[in-house]
């Protein structure tokens, strides 16, 4: 059994009717990395642990990679916060490229945890991000560890700042698209890894499934697509398809 395995969480897309908003866990060394954060977060991981027989809640995870900031990927942050912070009395370690941190507070949490009651009758007083995460920025020039973790950022191409990823442990590599237009130079970027996990959505912000199946077939061997559209045919891809909840050993 590989020391590096990833759990698919959710596999669809925004907008998708079947399945949760895609997001991962990775497991290593009994540590628990999330990728990504939609809602509702704390059921998302109750039932994808249950399928894979692992329990897993907030309490296991150890660290967040937050690869942007489009709400199907991020909408769960503030209840996760709440809870770690709160019920856990911990900060949680957050990992982010400067350019998705540049708007996560002002632009996306502070309307509604920026104030807190410390007493009661008393002022709110004002929280940052800092009150909630330790806040560890990515490099598209060197690694960021975290626990067992090593992770590595690269531009996607999209319409906000995206980066895919990079995550080695255990002495293996997961190669991670998150939200892409086809971009040739990226996969190549992601090419080195023992697994590749890409996007595929139709749209100009996002990479046609027709794209990646005329990729060369040993690239495509290693490679699970995920973010697909409720209408996607599972059963006639040439590569494939992730499935909510299976575990896949890296």
């Amino acid at each position: 059994m590989s020391g590096l395995r990833l759990l698919a969480l959710g596999v669809g897309d925004a907008f998708s009717a079947l399945y949760y908003s895609t997001c991962l866990a990775l497991e290593a060394g009994g540590s628990w990395l999330l990728v990504d954060c939609p809602h509702p977060i704390r059921k998302i991981l109750r039932e994808a642990g249950l399928s894979a027989g692992a329990a897993l809640d907030v309490a296991q995870i150890d660290a967040l990679v937050l690869t942007h900031l489009h709400a199907d990927h991020s909408s769960g942050i503030e209840g996760f916060a709440f809870f770690a912070r709160f019920l856990q009395g911990r900060r949680l370690p957050l990992l982010a490229h400067p350019d998705v941190l540049a708007r996560l507070w002002d632009g996306h949490l502070a309307g509604s945890m920026e104030a807190a009651i410390v007493e009661p009758g008393g002022a709110p007083v004002r929280r940052c991000l800092d009150d909630f995460f330790e806040v560890r920025p990515l490099s598209e020039e060197r690694p960021v560890e975290v626990g067992p973790f090593s992770v590595q950022c690269r531009h996607a191409l999209h319409s906000i700042p995206t980066t895919a990823l990079r995550v080695r442990a255990a002495g293996r590599c997961l190669g991670y698209s998150a939200d892409t237009a086809f971009d040739p130079t990226l996969i190549d970027w992601l090419a080195g890894a023992d697994l590749i996990v890409h996007e595929t959505n139709p749209g100009l912000m996002h990479t046609p499934y027709e794209n990646l199946a005329r990729l060369p077939a040993a690239l495509r061997a290693k490679m699970r697509l995920i973010h697909y559209p409720d209408t996607f045919d599972l059963a006639a891809s040439t590569i494939e398809p992730m499935r909510q909840g299976q575990s896949y050993d890296i």
